[in-house]
Formats: C-alpha cells, sequence, structure tokens
C-alpha cells in the first residue's frame, strides 16, 4: 500500500493534465488560431471536428482513468458515506464527485450530438447552414462548460489537498 497510494495519486494527476490540460488548449488556443488562420468557418468547424475525434480517445480514456483513480483514492469516505456530511473535507469531496458526474453527463451529450454519423455528415458537407450554425454553438457552449467544471474540480482538488481547510 506504501508505493501504491502515491502511484495511484501520480497517475491521477497525470491524467487530470492530459483531459483539462488538452480541453484547454482545444478551446484556448487552437480554436482561436484557426480562427485567424481559417476563415472559412466550415473548413475550421470539419478540421475540429477531426482534431477533437482524436483527442476524445486520449480524452475518453483519461476521464475513464480519473474515474478509477478518484474513487480509489476516496475510498476511505467513500465506504462510510457519511463521513461526507462530517466535515469540511467530506463536503468539498462531495461536491468535487457532483461536478465530476455533470461532467461526465456534459461530455457524454457531447458526444452524441457529435457523433460519427454527424461526423461524416460535416465532412462531406451535407450539412444545411443553420443545422450546423446551431451544432457549432451547441459545441462550443459544451466545450465550455467542461472546461469550466473541469477547472472547478481542480480548484477543488487544491482543497482537498490543503486538508480541506
Amino acid at each position: 500500500m506504501f508505493i501504491l497510494d502515491p502511484l495511484v495519486t501520480w497517475i491521477h494527476l497525470v491524467f487530470s493534465s492530459i483531459w483539462v490540460g488538452g480541453a484547454i488548449f482545444l478551446g484556448i488556443v487552437l480554436a482561436p488560431f484557426l480562427k485567424k488562420t481559417m476563415p472559412d468557418v466550415n473548413k475550421r468547424i470539419s478540421f475540429m471536428v477531426l482534431v477533437g475525434r482524436r483527442f476524445n480517445y486520449l480524452g475518453g480514456t483519461s476521464l475513464i482513468i480519473l474515474i478509477f483513480t478518484g474513487v480509489y483514492n476516496a475510498r476511505s469516505f467513500l465506504e462510510q458515506p457519511y463521513f461526507l456530511f462530517e466535515s469540511t473535507y467530506g463536503y468539498i469531496l462531495l461536491s468535487k464527485i457532483i461536478l465530476v458526474c455533470i461532467t461526465i453527463i456534459v461530455y457524454v451529450i457531447h458526444i452524441l450530438i457529435l457523433n460519427k454519423n454527424v461526423e461524416t455528415r460535416i465532412m462531406q458537407k451535407e450539412v444545411p447552414d443553420e443545422y450546423f450554425s446551431s451544432l457549432r454553438n451547441k459545441i462550443i457552449l459544451l466545450g465550455r462548460i467542461t472546461v469550466g467544471l473541469s477547472i472547478g474540480i481542480l480548484f477543488l482538488a487544491a482543497l482537498l489537498d490543503r486538508g480541506g481547510v
């Protein structure tokens, strides 16, 4: 157990870096860069769809690993759930769990909206402009929500690291 706990924490930190860092890169670095260098909205969205699909393999895997390592790290509280309501640490952990659940829901909605069929239609330019615009707005909104939730989760993790103070 001595080496397992720090190893699981390290894995959790590495994959949270991939999850949050990747999302921030896509939204704050790549999307604005493409907006300046690729004026055609359809081409830009097509490119982002391809990059996003590629990131989903790593991002989705990261999210799954984060869930498992997070459950492992919280096991003492989860074995006796009433601990969640008896301390500041428990309340923060519960808040983190709730934000993680919301993040998972938002991520799943994002994947369902931008499924393989829709992606194929975008790549083949078979999407009407009004649908394309609506889809683009939804994707941007869901991406921003995911980044915001993920940053909030990191803040709660920092509070937990300080003992919930």
